[in-house]
């Protein structure tokens, strides 16, 4: 990871969400290459994140060591939300980045009365949340009630990143809560009937409209 002073790009996407450097303490942009850890489930998470640039794997770990990927987040969005809100010191999800990830690094202790008393912040906070939920109970129904293709069609709709399906199938079934075998069954489906098509950079969707109705 390499760690920057933050500059006029990264200023205006502060803008966004109702901040200014200025009032701000010791900001700094973290550059994290493919692979590398932005946050730790349980360990001390030290800085609230604005995703400038870049894809970010959220994953919650069971204690079996099984992972489940919750959502990527591209090119924006915010991170370590509930932790702030909730005052809590460690975190409560893996973060991974899935590319380079550039992200403005808000250390929280310094910072947490300022983005507090942030209506504008406090707002998208509260709409992210309220997101989140809506997400949560749409994974409880799909879990409960669709067939393992629509639940597998649903995460690679949730997880694709410019059109393409770059996920480990291994994450994919534990996520699914189907096989890996299964998986690669339903994948292979999908590609001889041209939903998806495989390729170096992994899964291209070559029919979203299709892949959208396979939700259902």
């Amino acid at each position: 990871m390499k760690s920057v002073l933050p500059g006029s790009e990264e200023r205006e996407v502060l803008l966004t969400y109702g901040l200014e450097e200025r009032g701000l303490v010791n900001c700094r942009v973290h550059i994290y290459e493919s692979g590398e850890y932005v946050l730790r489930q349980g360990s001390p998470i030290e800085s609230f994140f604005v995703v400038i640039k870049g894809t970010a794997k959220v994953c919650v770990n069971a204690e079996n060591g099984k992972s489940l990927v919750l959502c990527s987040y591209v090119s924006e969005g915010i991170l370590g939300d509930i932790e702030l809100m909730l005052d809590e010191e460690t975190a409560a999800t893996t973060v991974i980045a899935a590319s380079q990830l550039s992200c403005i690094a808000i250390p929280i202790p310094a910072n947490a009365g300022v983005l507090k008393n942030n209506i504008q912040l406090m707002n998208y906070i509260g709409r992210e949340l309220s997101r989140k939920l809506l997400r949560s109970s749409d994974a409880h129904m799909a879990s409960a009630l669709l067939s393992s293709e629509e639940r597998l069609c649903s995460y690679i709709l949730a997880t694709e990143y410019k059109g393409v399906f770059r996920e480990y199938l291994t994450d994919a079934a534990q996520s699914v809560g189907i096989s890996y075998r299964h998986v690669f069954r339903i994948i292979n489906k999908l590609c001889r009937e041209t939903v998806l098509e495989k390729t170096e950079a992994g899964f291209r969707i070559a029919d979203m409209e299709e892949l959208r109705k396979r939700c259902r």
